[in-house]
């Protein structure tokens, strides 16, 4: 072979080499551009203040309902669980929360028996809504530790109502 073949080979492999990477630039870029907006678009929608009090939660995209909150103190993300009896967290959140020992509980779950605990006297807050003194459940596992479901101990002070994709949290007078 000659010398001007083994450079013209030479520039080949550098242009092939080139176009491959600006190929996988550009799809890597796609695809960042696709993850942040799906990532936007599968937000669940703010939990708003209705002029009469209320607390407005949207249903979220995967039929839930979704809302920001605390628990003394700590911010979670609630799962509205209207047939959970308690507020209930992981024991990674009860620590960071420094949620006390509370009493010793075996909850049924829709997976079968968990061993816990219940504590007594947690504040808790929706959005702009707190309750000073919830029961909460200690020992809740899930994907994320951060999680937590907003039953009953927080939900029976309100009135419920479901209506179109919202659902609606009214305060029951006397509350």
């Amino acid at each position: 072979m000659s010398e001007q073949e083994d450079e013209v080979r030479a520039g080949l492999g550098r242009s092939v080499r080139r176009g491959t990477l600006g190929i996988l630039a550009f799809w890597l870029a796609v695809m960042g551009v696709l993850y942040y907006f799906m990532d936007r678009y599968l937000q669940p929608a703010p939990v708003t203040v209705s002029a009469r009090g209320e607390l407005v939660i949207p249903r979220a995209r995967d039929g839930h309902f979704y809302a920001p909150g605390l628990v003394n103190g700590q911010p979670v993300n609630f799962l509205v669980d209207t047939g959970a009896s308690l507020v209930s967290v992981s024991e990674e959140l009860a620590r960071k929360a420094g949620l006390g020992v509370g009493e010793s509980a075996v909850f049924m779950t829709a997976n079968g028996q968990r061993p816990g605990r219940i504590v007594a006297g947690v504040p808790v807050a929706v959005g702009p809504v707190s309750v000073s003194a919830v029961r909460v459940g200690v020992g809740l596992t899930g994907p994320d530790s951060s999680d937590t479901l907003l039953g009953q101990s927080f939900l029976s002070r309100f009135d419920i109502l479901l209506q179109q994709d919202h659902m609606i949290l009214r305060p029951r007078s006397g509350s």
